[in-house]
C-alpha cells in the first residue's frame, strides 16, 4: 500500500509553459536578446530558473552574468503574473481530493524555486493538506538529484517502498530512480512520451485517476 504521492509541480500539476514563457521573454527583450516562441519553452525547463534562462539566452551570451541579469528581471515579474495563465491539468484537483480522502499523504518537489511553488500551490489547491511543498532551495541541489525526495521522506517519516513519484520529464524519472521510489510518468505535460519511456518508469499515465490503480501495489 502507497502512503505518499510526490508529485512534480510544472507540466504534473499545473501547465504553466505560457507564465514561465511570457516572464522569461520579457527579461530577454529588456536586455535585448532575440525571444522565443511558448513552444519552445517545453524543452528550456525542468532543471531550474538558472538553467531555463542559460538556454533562452543566445549561445554566445550564457554567462553566469547574463543568466544573473535575466533572473533579476524575471522574479519580480514572475512574482506578479505567475498565475495568469496557468491551470491544473484535467482530473488534477479531483485526484488530489481523492488521495487525500483515502488518507495518502500528497506532496510536491519540484525545481522552480521555493517561494513561487509554495504561492502556486497554495492557490491552485488551497483544500488539500500538502505533507510537504518543496522548492528549488539555496543549498540544495536540483533534482534529478534525490534530496529533495530525501528531505520530504524525512519530514514524513514514509518509506521509499510506500512511496509514488509522479513527474512528466526525464529529470522526474531520474529523480525518482536516484532516490529509490517507484517512478509514474504522465504523458499530459511538457516533454514527449518517449523521452519518459526511455527511463522505464513503473508506470506512463495518460490521465489523472489512472494513478489510483497503483496504491495497493
Amino acid at each position: 500500500m502507497k502512503k505518499l504521492v510526490i508529485f512534480d509541480l510544472d507540466g504534473t500539476l499545473l501547465n504553466t509553459i505560457a507564465d514561465l514563457a511570457t516572464a522569461t521573454n520579457q527579461a530577454l527583450q529588456h536586455y535585448g536578446y532575440p525571444t522565443h516562441e511558448v513552444d519552445a519553452y517545453r524543452f528550456f525547463v525542468g532543471n531550474g530558473i538558472n538553467k531555463l534562462f542559460e538556454r533562452a539566452l543566445p549561445e554566445s551570451e550564457r554567462t553566469e552574468e547574463n543568466i544573473l541579469k535575466i533572473r533579476s528581471q524575471f522574479i519580480p515579474y514572475y512574482d506578479i503574473h505567475n498565475a495568469d495563465l496557468s491551470q491544473p491539468y484535467p482530473g488534477i484537483t479531483e485526484l488530489l481530493e481523492a488521495l487525500q480522502q483515502k488518507g495518502v499523504r500528497i506532496a510536491v518537489a519540484s525545481n522552480k524555486y521555493q517561494a513561487a511553488a509554495r504561492k502556486l500551490v497554495a492557490y491552485y489547491f488551497p483544500d488539500i493538506r500538502f505533507a510537504e511543498v518543496l522548492g528549488q532551495r539555496e543549498g540544495v541541489p536540483t533534482k534529478p538529484d534525490p534530496a529533495i525526495v530525501n528531505d520530504i521522506l524525512a519530514q514524513t517519516g514514509v518509506k521509499r517502498e510506500e512511496v509514488l513519484y509522479v513527474g512528466d520529464s526525464n529529470v522526474d524519472m531520474q529523480t525518482a530512480h536516484n532516490a529509490g521510489v517507484t517512478a509514474v510518468g504522465v504523458s499530459w505535460g511538457f516533454r514527449p512520451r518517449a523521452e519518459l519511456e526511455a527511463l522505464h518508469p513503473a508506470h506512463i499515465i495518460d490521465k489523472a485517476e489512472e494513478l489510483l490503480a497503483f496504491l495497493d501495489e
